[in-house]
């Protein structure tokens, strides 16, 4: 599993979301670089890491992780932010930052929160018979919302296959992480500070379960108003700010 290091300063991983790569950090890495340590993680069969064919499983790269980085303060965007929340739950970290990201994705009795199962089992199904097309309508939902939403469009999908095509295998692991994972009881179990950052017109993960699971925690909760479900990419300042004052109140 590729992760790359860049910058000085406090140690801070990051970790991208379904079928993307750590480049699709680039304008906000850029702001951060001078103020952290990133360390930029590509996922199994994504990015740099498109030729290793490791199962996709949560606690596995979570521990691959955590053995191979300092002590630092966790990003997840996304389905990345699983990954983070389980290592903020089990490993040594000095704080956590989900980065439109849910605990869990799909609804159930107890979590109202989330998006209908068969949103996920549907992208799975379409894979098999329309990869591009597919990939091109989770984007274009990503997309959805956002003040910029042309801009965050043309960077998703210029972003996409910059390595290669994600297989369709890893694809779908992906797809049923997000459907099936349930971390709601790690929120309440966390020992570290940890900041929710939501898009306020986010499509696929609600505002409202970023700051239900933010109360859960304990935490620090944080919305962009004009931002869909990458704001990074189209509010990269104000996501940057966002993360160095929580940083800053941890030193």
């Amino acid at each position: 599993m590729h992760i790359e290091q860049r910058g000085t300063g406090p140690a801070l991983v990051m970790i991208h979301g379904w079928a993307m790569h750590c480049e699709i950090f680039s304008p906000l890495v850029s702001l951060l670089e001078k103020q952290f340590t990133c360390f930029l993680v590509d996922l199994p069969g994504h990015g740099r890491s498109i030729a290793d064919h490791s199962t996709l499983d949560i606690a596995v790269i979570a521990k691959d992780i955590s053995e191979r980085i300092p002590a630092a303060i966790w990003c997840g965007w996304s389905l990345g932010g699983l990954v983070a929340l389980h290592a903020a739950r089990h490993y040594t970290t000095k704080g956590l930052i989900m980065l439109c990201a849910s605990p869990r994705f799909v609804k159930a009795d107890h979590w109202p929160h989330g998006m209908n199962a068969s949103v996920f089992t549907g992208f799975a199904d379409d894979l098999k018979k329309d990869y591009r097309g597919t990939l091109d309508r989770f984007i274009s939902l990503e997309a959805q919302g956002s003040d910029h939403m042309r801009e965050e469009l043309r960077v998703l999908r210029d972003a996409v296959f910059a390595f290669g095509e994600p297989a369709e295998r890893v694809l779908c692991e992906g797809l049923e992480l997000l459907e099936n994972t349930d971390l709601i009881d790690a929120c309440s179990g966390l020992n570290v500070p940890s900041l929710w950052c939501a898009g306020k017109r986010d499509r696929l993960v609600s505002p409202l379960a970023m700051q239900t699971a933010c109360e859960m925690a304990n935490g620090e909760f944080f919305a962009i108003q004009g931002g869909g479900h990458a704001p990074f990419l189209t509010h990269a300042d104000l996501v940057a700010q966002a993360i160095t004052n929580f940083s800053k109140k941890m030193a």
